[in-house]
């Protein structure tokens, strides 16, 4: 019932056409974003799952929120993952994650849930160990302190306009351990969270692929995919921003979101390649030299600022900016239409 009730809603709003909003000129485009990114990268590396850094993490972001005038919490839920011991024993590893969660409501009921997981790599094994995959020093530049300062920024933005319908930014915990902070904020919506929610859009990995996409859920329809990421195509397009778009299914990198399976309209913004390797969207860039990967997913010595300041010289000035220059005027527009 409640998937068709969002939809009459969303039928509703594209049918009325939308209005655009000019963003605030005290920064350009992109800027807070970065500097957000830098500083969470800096200040917290280690943001594993249940730990102190991603429990300081979460406290930063409640506190930005809130500054921005939004009702923001924190909300703790217990998860974990299989951690597989030098033996070969397979050991189930208790955490308790932490989330965050702002709002600010609009005139109407509905909203739109814009998410971004702020947990970085926890090592699954001695091999990961080994291989420098994850742990205390991972800043998680690309995944996913890139999500979480293009967030702020949007939230800064739709902070000083007038809203028809309501944002709630949610930073996700236990989003590289199985996505069990999806799975768990999904269960515990309530019906009518369930019914209010119009759209939701997921910020993850925005810096080292080749190309900015604009993905819809396997299961948003059309009508909605048309104002979400064609019109987000759109958008880059008349801005002069190469971008890209794919309809997600669970045999992409990561499965299908909680979200898409849930039935409700997503629209998944990332930086990657589809046409390479599996065509999954796991390999992120071409191979190179300094990417022999062609990742820089959970690799502490390749997912940090130096790095990729360094290899990918003004990336991400570039991907903070191109990504809130498309992000917010749809945005603006979604939440904001015509009557």
């Amino acid at each position: 019932m409640f998937a068709f009730l969002r939809l009459t809603a969303l039928a509703a709003l594209l049918n009325c056409g939308f209005a655009l909003h000019a963003q605030a000129a005290s920064a350009a485009p992109g800027e807070f974003a970065e500097q957000q990114l830098r500083h969470i990268a800096t200040y917290f590396p280690g943001r594993m799952s249940g730990s102190p850094a991603e429990m300081m993490a979460a406290d930063y972001l409640q506190q930005q929120f809130a500054a921005l005038g939004f009702k923001s919490n924190t909300r703790q839920f217990n998860t974990g993952y299989r951690l597989h011991e030098a033996s070969g024993e397979l050991r189930w590893h208790k955490v308790t994650a932490t989330s965050v969660i702002a709002a600010r409501a609009g005139s109407a009921p509905q909203e739109i849930l814009i998410v971004a997981h702020l947990d970085t790599w926890t090592p699954l094994s001695s091999s990961d160990a080994e291989h420098n995959l994850g742990g205390l020093r991972l800043q998680g530049v690309d995944d996913n302190a890139s999500g979480l300062g293009v967030m702020l920024e949007l939230a800064q933005q739709l902070s000083l306009r007038p809203l028809h319908y309501g944002v709630r930014f949610v930073a996700l915990s236990a989003g590289e351990t199985a996505l069990g902070g999806m799975q768990d904020y999904v269960a515990r919506m309530s019906a009518k969270e369930k019914k209010n929610t119009l759209l939701v859009v997921d910020l993850n990995s925005l810096i080292t692929g080749d190309h900015l996409y604009f993905n819809s859920g396997g299961n948003t329809p059309r009508a909605v995919r048309k104002q979400t990421s064609e019109r987000a195509l759109r958008l880059a397009q008349q801005l002069g921003i190469s971008a890209a778009s794919h309809q997600m299914s669970a045999h992409d990198y990561n499965g299908a979101s909680a979200f898409d399976k849930a039935g409700f309209p997503l629209l998944d913004v990332t930086a990657s390649n589809w046409a390479l390797g599996g065509r999954d969207g796991a390999q992120q860039r071409s191979r190179s030299t300094h990417f022999p990967d062609g990742t820089t997913r959970h690799q502490t010595d390749r997912d940090n600022l130096t790095y990729l300041d360094r290899w990918l010289p003004g990336r991400i000035s570039l991907r903070t900016r191109d990504s809130v220059r498309v992000l917010l005027p749809l945005l603006g527009e979604l939440t904001n239409p015509k009557v």
